[in-house]
């Protein structure tokens, strides 16, 4: 008799939905969607997708996810879709509506945990496409650890802007060119019809692209499946034999928290610092290992970055896009060029069922392009995002420095501070700012913002007044993975827990050292001392709904802003109910 008709059920899941005769009423309701007796007596196989009309990184993820339905089933599982939310940094970016956008990582994990608890599914394929879906679904995954697979959902392809490749980049620093006359009107409404031209996330190495990167290098994603742009009909592929590898798992019982280790961890930071990749890696990986209760915080992530030689050059430090990386030889090129430098762990297990020295054995170097160097001929030695700490960061912060040469890695000026991002926007709108100064941006940590805002259009706007490199700006919030310049986020303690940021006035000389990895300002321990007795908590107008909820449980930034007790709390997992 053919192995589906006669599935054990008995450690599954869904045994609680489907078998014996107290389960009838419940079988009854799967009837009524169409399946038949052999489909309800397979294993349930949940395919979560971020699907939603809000942006062109989400658009394609329904027809992707029919694909891995068609895989599931041709492998005998019985997949049963479903969607849950997106925020997308792009739109939500530059307005109050970017303090939705952390807070959706939360929420698309713990949508996808109740969905999967509710109906009791036993394994789990999902597709993702925005910034904070990807470690929103890996963070589901490791969370429920029933045997899972993860698939992104593709770049979107480059536009052309007379004759000349754009991003969404160019257009976010056109708004600043625009704002001291060096873009007329006409022109900028020109870029705007034509840099994003296709459905997928924002193609260069922004915050999207480096958890892409992240998803093949922790072992979640099939090698090659993270790369391919979404209008790219090979995708479907990569998402059959996705449906169709989740059910391998299940039979070996290849759990995620098998393939996310501590060494996964690290492989995976390693990737985001060869990259270039997004400074929002280091709160989403912290996140992703407290769901398998694994330490591994902005510290760790930053040692890992300190040791890394930056080699792929992507945007928005370099010249390339993923579709480049793509079709070069993907991240698979990448990750075997680190291995055969000694940089990753050759032995971590993935959801392939092989190790990644497996996976990669057959990755041969591509000597016809320069997307990616040779690991000992790096683009910079070391990775091309920072650690800081200091007096003005006892908890750390963090810096891309990816594309920006030595001598630009160092600043010292006063400070300028600013309590929320509208207030640092209007001032360099109206450039009533100076040359040499340290913008300072507080109040929008996770807690007190809530929700820990993106900054891409106050730092785009000051890279489009040619100002990048001759300001800095920190913050307690956060940075977009398409920005560039001096731009130093995470900075923690937050303002509205006290936190030194919160006691800056204006002209306090503020240093920053990306090469030795700090952060201070100039005043001495007695001063700080006495304007934190001075300091007075702020309030904010998040007094009801999820914001308000948010804040009442988010943890700091060095911990990935996480809002609940994690893995390390954990006395039943839900793949052992």
């Amino acid at each position: 008799m053919d192995a589906r008709h006669t599935t054990d059920k008995s450690k599954l899941p869904s045994r609680y939905v489907t078998e014996g005769p107290e389960r009838a009423p419940h079988r009854s309701y799967l009837y009524a969607m169409g399946l038949t007796r052999e489909q309800i007596h397979q294993p349930l196989i949940g395919v979560a997708s971020c699907w939603n009309e809000a942006a062109p990184c989400n658009i394609s993820l329904m027809r992707q996810a029919q694909a891995v339905k068609k895989g599931v089933a041709a492998a005998g599982g019985t997949p049963r879709e479903f969607c849950t939310i997106t925020v997308t940094d792009g739109i939500a970016m530059g307005h109050r509506g970017m303090r939705a956008s952390l807070p959706s990582r939360e929420v698309i994990a713990d949508s996808v945990e109740l969905t999967m608890r509710g109906h009791a599914y036993d394994a789990l394929v999902g597709l993702a496409g925005c910034d904070k879906s990807l470690p929103g679904m890996m963070m589901a995954m490791v969370r429920l650890n029933v045997p899972s697979v993860f698939i992104y959902g593709g770049s979107i392809l480059p536009g052309t802007f007379r004759g000349q490749p754009v991003t969404i980049q160019d257009l976010f620093e056109a708004v600043g060119k625009h704002s001291v006359g060096a873009m007329s009107d006409d022109d900028l409404e020109e870029l705007e019809q034509v840099a994003c031209p296709s459905a997928g996330a924002c193609g260069a190495q922004f915050t999207a692209n480096t958890m892409a990167t992240v998803s093949e290098a922790i072992g979640l994603a099939l090698p090659y499946s993270a790369g391919a742009p979404a209008p790219y009909e090979i995708r479907d592929r990569f998402c059959a034999t996705a449906g169709e590898m989740v059910m391998e798992l299940l039979a070996k019982n290849i759990r995620p928290r098998d393939i996310v280790t501590r060494k996964a961890l690290e492989n995976a930071a390693t990737v985001v610092a060869a990259s270039g990749g997004s400074t929002n890696a280091a709160l989403h990986l912290p996140a992703i290992a407290h769901e398998c209760g694994i330490e591994f915080d902005l510290f760790d992530v930053a040692e890992i970055f300190k040791r890394t030689p930056y080699i792929a050059d992507l945007k928005p430090g370099g010249r390339y896009v993923a579709k480049d990386l793509f079709e070069v030889g993907g991240i698979p090129l990448l990750m075997k060029t680190l291995l055969d430098g000694g940089f990753l762990h050759g032995d971590c297990i993935t959801v392939t069922g092989r190790t990644i020295a497996e996976n990669l054995a057959k990755v041969a170097w591509n000597a016809q392009q320069d997307v990616v160097r040779p690991s000992s001929q790096p683009i910079t030695a070391t990775g091309g995002v920072v650690g800081l700490k200091g007096n003005l960061a006892p908890e750390g912060a963090i810096v891309k420095v990816a594309g920006m040469p030595p001598e630009k890695q160092t600043f010292a000026g006063p400070a300028r501070v600013f309590d929320n991002e509208e207030l640092c926007f209007e001032a360099v709108k109206n450039r009533s700012y100076k040359e040499g100064e340290v913008l300072v941006i507080r109040y929008e940590g996770p807690r007190g913002g809530p929700g820990m805002r993106e900054m891409l259009a106050t730092t785009a706007a000051l890279y489009g007044q040619g100002m990048g490199d001759k300001v800095a700006l920190i913050t307690d919030g956060r940075f977009s993975g398409a920005t560039r310049g001096f731009c130093i986020g995470h900075v923690g303690p937050e303002a509205a827990v006290g936190g030194p940021i919160g006691l800056l006035q204006d002209g306090d000389m503020i240093r920053i050292d990306a090469i030795q990895g700090t952060l201070s300002v100039d005043l001495t321990d007695d001063e700080l001392a006495r304007r934190r007795a001075a300091w007075q908590p702020r309030a904010n107008d998040s007094t009801s709904g999820y914001l308000w909820k948010y804040a009442q449980t988010v943890g700091p930034a060095v911990t990935g802003a996480v809002t609940h007790p994690g893995g390390a709390q954990e006395t039943l997992s839900y793949a052992d109910i």
